[in-house]
């Protein structure tokens, strides 16, 4: 007899977590510190909220830590208990959602370095229909720090079948009205950012985003995912995403809709379709695993260099990284205030994306509960994914917790 899905939202979590974790190769000495931080991992996972977790962090480009725990397939909240159950391993590739900035920030920078576009050039040199409203004034720089002044998409809802059609996107970008005027206010822009960044490259280069992440960036360097989307073969290989918990109260979930376009009920099984994992959306259809985000991260911790190969230099990272602006505690970023680089979260002493006591860590996280960081101080590059896409729990706390554990297993300094 079939059972029923999980009535609050919340995975079965099996009581021998041993039997459902995967260790990849790890080069670590000090095993105190990384036991800390998998014991934190495990007490995050077994409030039921993230049917897998990888977390994979690098220390002096060293893989010191990688490792899974979960399920990548059957035991969703939706799932029935006698469901075929697959566990999770540190190959199994997910979507990495807003992850996904830190690798399009990082080409936006490498063309910007080459000449191809300067940071200051209008978007209308690019883009000649982005003038109405204002938009004329809008910089790259401006939509790089989420103060292009169109942070909800204004005007008709878009039709996601032509999500990759470029002539239709920069139509509804024209379209759109600005909130403020652009370089004035800093509010995130989850829905818009990823359409510009995409239409500003293509536009400047003639060539697909894609192609060209895949061209300067990931094949130099030999990764096998980290790319907007997949190809069509690849789909059944990515492990689906999930919302957990309760469906969030009617007032929160309207303020949702207007900054991220829904909760995560709302949006998640979308975001597992082939439609959507074969699109190119800069801004969140990265897929991804925990080792290969530490993997960049560690490029860009080197300072823009990895195995040989420079991806842009030291200098062009350092001014990426230099404190722009602070975000305003907006839905969309948890009502935190956020350190934020031209393009890269930034860490910070108390709060903090990358963890407590992180000032020089900059990165990109993902809805939800996913990261991907480099932090100069500890010689650290980190990647972390999770599937799981819950609203308010109890056990919230519980992700920062491993961020907190990670910082405080590597302290700034240390030799």
């Amino acid at each position: 007899m079939t059972s029923h899905p999980s009535k609050d939202g919340r995975i079965r979590v099996p009581n021998d977590l041993d039997a459902v974790t995967s260790v990849g190769e790890e080069d670590h000495s000090d095993s105190a510190s990384i036991e800390r931080i998998w014991k934190a991992t495990r007490h995050w996972y077994s409030a039921g909220m993230h049917p897998a977790i990888q977390v994979c962090v690098r220390h002096r480009g060293k893989v010191v830590l990688n490792r899974a725990i979960g399920h990548g397939w059957g035991n969703g909240p939706e799932d029935p208990a006698d469901a075929d159950k697959v566990p999770v391993t540190t190959e199994t590739p997910f979507c990495v959602y807003s992850a996904a900035k830190a690798m399009t920030t990082t080409v936006m920078h490498v063309l910007a370095e080459r000449g191809v576009f300067s940071l200051d050039d209008r978007v209308c040199d690019y883009l000649p229909t982005y003038t109405s409203h204002g938009k004329d004034r809008t910089t790259i720089r401006h939509v790089l720090t989420h103060s292009a002044g169109v942070p909800f998409a204004t005007g008709p809802k878009p039709d996601l079948k032509r999500m990759n059609d470029s002539e239709y996107a920069r139509e509804m970008l024209g379209n759109l009205r600005t909130v403020y005027p652009p370089g004035l206010v800093h509010i995130y822009h989850a829905l818009t950012w990823g359409p510009l960044t995409r239409e500003i490259v293509s536009a400047a280069t003639g060539k697909d985003i894609r192609d060209v992440l895949a061209d300067e960036i990931l094949d130099p360097l030999g990764f096998r995912w980290n790319n907007y989307g997949v190809a069509p073969q690849d789909v059944p290989l990515v492990a689906p995403s999930h919302a957990t918990g309760k469906p969030l109260p009617a007032p929160i979930a309207a303020a949702f809709k207007l900054a991220i376009g829904g909760t995560t009920h709302q949006i998640i099984p979308y975001t597992n379709t082939p439609q959507f994992l074969t699109s190119v959306v800069p801004s969140s259809s990265t897929v991804s695993t925990a080792n290969e985000l530490s993997r960049f991260a560690e490029m860009l911790r080197r300072g823009g260099e990895l195995d040989g190969v420079r991806i842009m230099q030291p200098e062009t990272l350092r001014a990426a990284t230099a404190q722009a602006r602070r975000l305003r505690p907006d839905i969309a970023m948890g009502l935190m205030p956020m350190r934020w680089g031209t393009g890269y979260m930034l860490g910070s002493k108390r709060f903090g994306p990358f963890g407590l006591n992180a000032p020089a860590a900059f990165g990109h996280t993902g809805l939800v509960d996913i990261a991907i960081w480099a932090d100069p101080e500890r010689d650290l590059a980190v990647g972390i994914v999770s599937s799981g896409k819950p609203g308010g729990h109890r056990e919230a706390k519980r992700y920062p917790a491993v961020l907190d554990a990670i910082a405080a297993g590597f302290p700034i300094g240390a030799s």
